[in-house]
């Protein structure tokens, strides 16, 4: 196999050379290369490759699969090459002009969200292990029942679980500055003062332990404790309004007069306008979500199952980050994640037959990775790689996520964080539901896999 330095060097002859490469960046598992002449790529080479899973076109970016890991290495090797690289939101700007408005938006809004998912997928990791440690049945085999939890203990516990939830707007008005342009700590103050301790806590007012503060008579004021959309379109206006201060603005008094601005017209626009008609926005989101997930006879494990992953390929599931986030904010539970956790496998179970039944060495060492980094959380190698490419195992795979999600519904399963799935999703289970979490990816796999083995690929096809 070569090594990362002659994939990198194959890579950029079959683009077209480095003359052809306008810029290039890399997220999670694909490398995205924006480059000046799209003719000049020779696709069929470059997805012949070692290491590459699978390559397309979308909103303007070529995108290379190499997978987690893998992807940095190649990146760090073109950049050892001579290749100057662009950061995500350099990127975002040079092809703006590619895809139609609502994917733009969608791709925006997945960059707002990207940073954030590592701290709420250690929180939801968190939130497992508090849920195994103080279940009766774990403290019985070390002789101690749940009155023998010290309170200390507990209170540490929710430190961990609940901070970042509770400081959730501060992140997402962070994020959200840093994507648009303006300077994430205004963001992240602002953010902080949507959390104000001086505010109504949003959880108090819920459970009609507070009441909000009526200005006017008729505005609503509270905190926007685990809110989301509100703290998003605040940070979006702020640093639109903060760019547009900062032209005009002497540079002798920007330092001081232009966060001194912005923080005052967004604060007055937060509470008194954005906020309380965002919050009720977020809540009709959030009634919507619910009443799918709620839909009788298991019919919304099996519709999400099915159509998850063709959600994937059109690039907007980043999406359904904020509807987890809503989930778990409002429900302390995500139902959703058993579901896509479902779907997911299945397209890992028919990336599996593929590399078993085929007799190609070459498919065997697509098929295998792609196979493991669905069952590790990502599909995209699967999908593009292996079961998208020959049809029927991409649509076998969705067969098994929609019997895999009908089970996760039927079973009523409830993950106690978000963002990861499979194997490592696991660890959102720890509890009761973990044999019930376990069979229903077990079925979604054995149905794609069986599927696909016996009527969804022949090597002649793919010679």
């Amino acid at each position: 196999m070569a090594t990362n330095r002659e994939i990198a060097e194959q890579l950029l002859e079959a683009v077209g050379g480095k003359e052809n490469i306008h810029s290039i960046a890399h997220c999670a598992t694909r490398l995205r290369i924006i480059v000046n002449d799209r003719e000049k790529i020779d696709e069929e080479r470059v997805e012949e490759l070692d290491k590459v899973k699978g390559a397309f076109f979308n909103s303007g970016q070529y995108q290379v699969i190499f997978g987690t890991g893998t992807v940095n290495r190649i990146y760090e090797e073109t950049e050892a090459l001579g290749i100057t690289g662009s950061s995500k939101s350099e990127l975002k700007e040079e092809s703006k002009k590619q895809g139609n408005s609502f994917q733009r938006a969608i791709r925006t809004f997945g960059d707002v969200f990207v940073p954030i998912i590592p701290v709420l997928v250690a929180t939801g990791l968190f939130m497992g292990l508090r849920g195994l440690i103080t279940q009766e049945q774990i403290l019985a085999i070390f002789g101690l029942t749940p009155d023998d939890i010290s309170a200390n203990f507990l209170l540490f516990t929710e430190v961990l679980t609940d901070t970042a939830f509770v400081f959730l707007p501060a992140l997402v008005a962070w994020s959200t500055f840093r994507v648009f342009g303006g300077t994430p700590i205004i963001g992240l103050v602002l953010g902080l003062m949507l959390v104000s301790p001086s505010l109504p806590n949003a959880w108090a007012v819920a459970s009609g332990d507070a009441s909000p503060i009526y200005f006017l008579d008729f505005i609503p004021v509270i905190g926007y404790q685990g809110s989301v959309l509100p703290a998003f379109i605040a940070g979006l206006v702020g640093a639109k309004i903060e760019r547009f201060f900062r032209k005009r603005v002497p540079e002798a008094l920007d330092l001081i007069v232009t966060p001194f601005i912005v923080l005052l017209i967004m604060i007055i626009l937060s509470l008194f306008a954005l906020g309380p008609i965002l919050h009720v926005v977020e809540n009709w989101i959030f009634e919507g979500t619910k009443y799918l997930l709620e839909m009788p006879l298991g019919l919304s494990g099996l519709i999400i199952g099915f159509f998850n992953q063709i959600i994937v390929i059109t690039g907007v599931h980043h999406i359904f980050n904020f509807l987890e986030i809503q989930l778990l904010e409002n429900l302390g539970y995500n139902p959703y994640n058993p579901i896509v956790t479902a779907s997911i496998a299945a397209q890992g179970g028919a990336a599996l037959a593929v590399g078993v039944k085929s007799k190609l060495k070459k498919m065997k060492a697509l098929a295998y990775p792609s196979s493991l980094s669905a069952f590790l959380g990502i599909t995209e190698p699967a999908i593009f790689g292996v079961n998208l490419r020959h049809g029927k195992p991409f649509i076998f795979g969705l067969i098994g996520g929609g019997v895999g999600g009908f089970l996760g519904a039927i079973f009523q399963l409830k993950a106690t964080g978000m963002a990861i799935t499979v194997i490592p999703g696991t660890l959102l289970y720890l509890n009761s539901q973990l044999p019930l979490y376990l069979l229903v990816n077990i079925v979604a796999i054995a149905i794609a896999f069986l599927l696909t083995y016996f009527f969804g690929y022949k090597d002649k096809e793919e010679k």
